[in-house]
């Protein structure tokens, strides 16, 4: 017996529809994430039972859930979802039944979804991305404090220079406040090299990262990055693929005669996006190919827009780096362009 489960979850109620292929008769309740036994509802299903939800940023915890129960989970496109309407009229009950509805006729839009080593390694970058952010933001408060009051050195975060700034004669106050941002940018950095470790331990064991890490100026946290976000890799048939799944292709806004070609999409991972234009400055610097495509980009159209041109390349030698198995030597070797993935 098949049993399909649309349900439209938010962060605190679900609504379920639920329909048997023994009796072919649907069901609908709803269920209060505190205080009902959500667990415990969807255990009393047996045989082959496929539970369908809308993507989000909440239902990690839920598919974790049904699929330590032993059920299937498919996860939809909540735009596409919608799109498939038949009517305006929008409630929790309609929404379920759309998606079961769809399930059941085989349209139900399906999107890939990270293993749970990926979304976890995901995780601690982004944690390591924003604890960046912040001791950076405390940084440059302590910088403004320090010439406010008369020390012009910029490396402010040796021993020697906390101690010259310990010894500013200021307001008790605005001392307070070193002291304190000292301490805050101290303990992100114990913090972040924690995280850092972690990131390089699962690294090493990992062949697909070592791999792309052979390419000039791809390092610790690009390649990871780009492995746990574009894994599995055969699910993109060429290289234009990938550029837009992280939104690095240019968007089109062209109609009869007039065609314009704008920036780029940004669509899908920004981390991913911010780190690829961070290790293609690095890049062009070492390799001849990346380094005079730059050059040539950035006298006509601007360094900015060459940094991000660049990144878009270096993206797709990771791409073909990843589908063929091969470190950069080889791909220098086989003479592999851009051309070849399209």
């Amino acid at each position: 017996m098949r049993v399909y489960i649309g349900v439209d979850f938010h962060a605190r109620q679900q609504t379920v529809s639920y329909l048997t292929t023994e009796d072919g008769e649907i069901h609908q309740c709803k269920l209060d994430h505190q205080n009902d036994d959500i667990a415990g509802f969807y255990r009393q299903f047996e045989g082959e039972v496929v539970v369908g939800i809308e993507a989000s940023g909440y239902i990690e915890w839920f598919e974790e859930m049904i699929l330590g129960i032993g059920h299937e989970v498919w996860v939809g496109d909540s735009a596409e979802i919608r799109r498939r309407a038949r009517r305006r009229q929008k409630n929790d009950k309609r929404d379920s039944m759309l998606i079961l509805e769809l399930m059941i006729k085989g349209e139900f839009p399906k999107v890939h979804r990270q293993t749970t080593e990926s979304r976890q390694v995901l995780k601690q970058l982004r944690y390591r991305h924003r604890l960046v952010k912040i001791r950076t933001i405390a940084k440059n408060n302590v910088q403004a404090l320090a010439l406010s009051g008369g020390l012009l050195s910029k490396r402010l975060y040796s021993s020697k220079r906390r101690q010259e700034l310990g010894q500013l004669k200021r307001e008790p106050m605005i001392e307070e406040q070193a002291k304190q941002l000292i301490k805050v940018i101290e303990q992100l950095t114990v913090e972040i090299k924690r995280v850092e470790q972690w990131l390089r331990e699962q690294a090493t064991a990992d062949h697909r990262v070592l791999l792309l890490q052979t390419h000039p100026g791809v390092g610790l946290l690009t390649s990871l990055v780009l492995v746990h976000t574009l894994w599995p890799v055969e699910r993109f048939p060429n290289g234009r693929k990938v550029t837009a799944y992280l939104g690095m292709d240019p968007v089109e806004d062209s109609s009869a005669d007039r065609i314009r070609i704008g920036s780029i999409s940004k669509q899908g991972s920004r981390l991913a996006r911010f780190l690829l234009v961070e290790a293609a400055s690095t890049a062009a610097k070492s390799d001849k190919g990346l380094k005079s495509f730059y050059r040539r980009l950035a006298n006509r159209q601007g360094k900015p827009k060459a940094k991000v041109a660049v990144g878009r390349k270096l993206l797709v030698r990771c791409f073909i780096m990843l589908r063929d198995q091969i470190d950069y030597d080889e791909f220098l070797r086989r003479g592999v362009e851009v051309r070849s993935s399209r």
